[in-house]
């Protein structure tokens, strides 16, 4: 995959949040803080330049791209904080005013013909069968009409974390769906399986609010 393009973009975007946060939620010096971004920044274009080129119409590249700008700033850690603690500074990083924006964006479209015709050619894709860094997905609308249920059976997440040694590091990454659920406002999130955790798939359940 090219730096150049959408991965430039998100580190442009995205990488005051995650040296800030790393100050705020983890309460390292701003000094250290400011070691570790400069240190990350060469890490995630080596793990870009790895990864293979996504498929056009694959949903699941940008997933790909902001594990990689997470595990360059694990990877630039003298010391790993525990999972609750990533948590809490992957979600911080990640839920920044452009991320939020997105999420109601996105959550105005939820449930809407458009939102399950994208879902249904997604899981049609199975671009992990050909690409290890992506997902395979199963589309299961809720019997009662609430809402759906994403299915993965893949997840490029756990693939490239398990490679770079950070596959103890993926639940933090996985919360995430919860706050950008919630950022939407038209839906609850609802989970019960993840890959990382050892479940059977990772179920992403999107429930109609009211």
């Amino acid at each position: 995959m090219q730096y150049i393009g959408m991965p430039m973009g998100m580190w442009a975007l995205y990488k005051r949040s995650f040296q800030k946060h790393l100050v705020s939620v983890l309460g390292l010096s701003e000094n250290n803080a400011k070691n570790i971004a400069a240190a990350a920044k060469p890490k995630y274009k080596e793990i870009i330049a790895k990864l293979p080129a996504f498929e056009k119409g694959d949903r699941f590249k940008l997933n790909i791209v902001n594990c990689a700008m997470f595990s360059s700033f694990l990877l630039s850690m003298k010391k790993k904080p525990d999972v609750e603690r990533l948590t809490n500074y992957y979600a911080q990083a990640m839920m920044n005013a452009a991320t939020r924006w997105f999420c109601r964006l996105d959550g105005r479209k939820k449930f809407s013909e458009k939102d399950i015709a994208g879902m249904e050619t997604t899981a049609a894709l199975n671009a992990a069968d050909r690409n290890p860094y992506s997902w395979n997905m199963e589309l299961l609308p809720y019997p009662d009409g609430s809402g759906y249920e994403a299915r993965f059976s893949r997840c490029g997440i756990c693939a490239l974390m398990k490679e770079l040694g950070l596959f103890d590091c993926v639940p933090a990454m996985c919360h995430l769906d919860y706050d950008m659920t919630d950022a939407g406002g038209t839906a609850v999130f609802v989970r019960k399986y993840t890959l990382a955790s050892g479940g059977p798939y990772c179920d992403c359940g999107y429930k109609k609010k009211g």
